[in-house]
């Protein structure tokens, strides 16, 4: 393989990289992720027991999903600072 052809894979393959970081810390995955939750939440409430409000409280495991989401971005950047 020429260089030319080596550089250009290179190239592809780092936009691909660089593109599925960028979804991993989107906003649209975290939005997206936090609704399937929710509904999961909300099927397995209604499964399991008859819970008075079942709509509200399926919001807590959300939520504490989405702040975890949060926090691991901080998280990390500690962790690569104390690596480096």
């Amino acid at each position: 393989m020429k260089l030319e052809e080596r550089i250009e894979n290179i190239e592809k393959r780092n936009e691909r990289v660089e593109e599925d970081k960028a979804w991993e810390t989107s906003f649209t995955r975290r939005v997206c992720i936090a609704i399937l939750t929710y509904f999961v939440v909300v099927l397995y409430s209604f499964s399991i027991s008859k819970i008075d409000n079942i709509f509200l409280s399926s919001l807590v495991p959300v939520f504490g999903f989405t702040l975890s989401t949060l926090s691991l971005d901080g998280i990390r950047k500690i962790w690569k600072n104390k690596r480096n």
